[in-house]
């Protein structure tokens, strides 16, 4: 592990994939530090505006001249099988090495890359699958549906879960016979060049892929405004997903937005409260909470109220928060101490807007500690639904609780908001559960569980969460362009030029 960025010499700094080439960036020079230490993990040089450009460029002579789209579907979907197994034969190291990238607890990176490998398996089967269809006919001819690959499209990722979210977009991009440009966030760049390395090496054409680490304002701004990217999958905050729309529709280009949210979960009277304990802990603290389909808001029946905050408190202040390469910690630190000082604005703000902190809302101190961003679990009430803290984004360990008397007030508080990316619901009653889940706007919706996913299921968000869906059997469609073809059987002339 480098301890310090100076004096580095050449062998040290990371390489960029550009166009099919492993060279340093030529952008500026900066340093990947593990979160629970501030140790660097990793030097390299960003992109630049030239590195760009020469990566968009090679992606698209890699379009047209690699035979990767003309290749048969099950030709392709060989090529990500083995990208599959070869995440799984590297799982260890390169769990390890999301750890230290993001500082999430080793049990966790575990998982992601495991769903990394699991979203490549889908894709090569969903490609070598797809049913392209014969539509009926209305005339003297025959007429088909058909799909092709767009060229070169964009995929830009965020810090949270690099390896699972770069994986999500790349394996559909790749089935459907696309080139693909990637801009990992800036502070987590190394996955997505562990992931570029795994691809060729798996029989990937040269140029297919490439990756362009630096600033989003930049590097993410150009990749968007090019004329050559036909595409842009994006996953990340609401501001800039609007920004790449604006982009987009000067463009006439498609874009999938999975942007903020600020999920509400809501407990009714009659639930089991092991299962909805836990799973409301689960919802908002685990990833630190850097997640966008965080509880955040957690609504509880009145009568229930007490004795569930009782039970919530205690288990949050039972958390295992510490070193992420225990497998035994629940909650590692936040990825960086500038993102943890935004965690602490939006805690004060909620305080000194008549909030009161029921446990967390402070920094655990002394050994690894000190090192690293770590913070609390906090659970805060006394708020109404209007606060601050109730309607904006927080991506931390941050919960607010409010009572309920009223169902239907409840659905009203519950889809106040500018989100709709993911609620939970928990009760007994599975009418009273198929209700609420059709009454509350958002894209997801967990009943009795929370934070469940699949690859075969679709996920996105409504409103301000975003829009385009990922996953499911049909997202290879996402990055294809629909044709249709009419094959005449008519035995004379068409009439028309008689």
């Amino acid at each position: 592990m480098l301890k310090e960025i100076s004096g580095l010499n050449d062998s040290c700094i990371k390489q960029l994939c550009i166009a099919g080439t492993w060279r340093p960036g030529t952008g500026p020079l900066y340093e990947s530090r593990y979160p629970a230490t501030g140790e660097v993990v990793g030097v390299l040089n960003a992109a630049s505006p030239e590195d760009v450009e020469e990566a968009i460029q090679g992606a698209h002579d890699a379009f047209l001249h690699s035979g990767w789209a003309q290749r048969k579907p099950h030709e392709r979907a060989a090529v990500l099988y083995r990208i599959a197994q070869l995440i799984r034969e590297e799982a260890e190291s390169l769990a390890q090495l999301q750890r230290l990238d993001n500082g999430k607890p080793i049990s966790e990176t575990r998982a992601l890359v495991a769903s990394a490998a699991g979203t490549f398996q889908f894709f090569a089967s969903a490609c070598e699958t797809l049913e392209e269809a014969i539509t009926p006919s209305r005339g003297d001819y025959l007429s088909m549906s058909i799909y092709e690959p767009m060229g070169v499209v964009a995929a830009i990722t965020p810090w949270n879960s690099p390896i699972a979210s770069e994986a999500q977009k790349i394996a559909p991009a790749l089935a459907a016979g696309n080139a693909v440009v990637v801009k990992p966030a800036e502070i987590t760049p190394l996955l997505a060049l562990e992931l570029a390395r795994i691809c060729e090496q798996a029989g990937l054409p040269k140029g297919l892929i490439s990756v362009l680490p630096g600033k989003g304002s930049v590097i993410g701004d150009l990749i968007t405004r090019h004329p050559l990217v036909r595409r842009v999958s994006f996953t990340g905050g609401t501001s800039v997903g609007r920004h790449i729309a604006q982009i987009a529709a000067d463009k006439f280009m498609p874009v999938s937005l999975e942007l903020g949210g600020k999920s509400p979960t809501i407990v009714l009277e009659d639930a089991d409260l092991d299962h909805a304990v836990a799973g409301v802990l689960y919802g908002i603290f685990s990833s630190s909470g850097e997640s966008c389909i965080a509880g955040s808001r957690l609504f509880v029946a009145r009568s229930l109220y007490d004795q569930f905050l009782q039970r919530l408190v205690r288990g949050a202040e039972q958390l295992r928060v510490g070193d992420p390469a225990d497998p035994a910690t629940q909650m590692g630190p936040l990825v960086s101490n500038s993102h943890r000082e935004s965690v602490e604005r939006y805690v004060q703000k909620g305080v000194e807007e008549g909030g009161r902190i029921l446990t967390g809302g402070a920094r655990p101190a002394g050994g690894i500690y000190d090192r690293g961003s770590f913070y609390r679990p906090t659970i805060i009430e006394g708020l109404e639904n209007t606060a601050t803290i109730c309607q904006e984004e927080i991506f931390g360990p941050v919960l607010v609780t409010l009572p309920f008397d009223d169902v239907d007030d409840l659905v009203s508080q519950a889809n106040d908001s500018v989100y709709a990316l993911a609620a939970g619901i928990w009760t007994r009653d599975y009418k009273k559960a198929w209700r609420l889940a059709q009454a509350v706007k958002a894209g997801n919706v967990w009943i009795n569980t929370y934070k469940q996913f699949s690859i075969s299921t679709p996920f996105g968000g409504w409103r301000d969460s975003g829009l385009g869906r990922e996953k499911g059997r049909l997202g290879i469609l996402q990055y294809m362009e629909q044709k249709s073809v009419y094959w005449g059987l008519n035995e004379q002339p068409l009439p028309w030029a008689n």
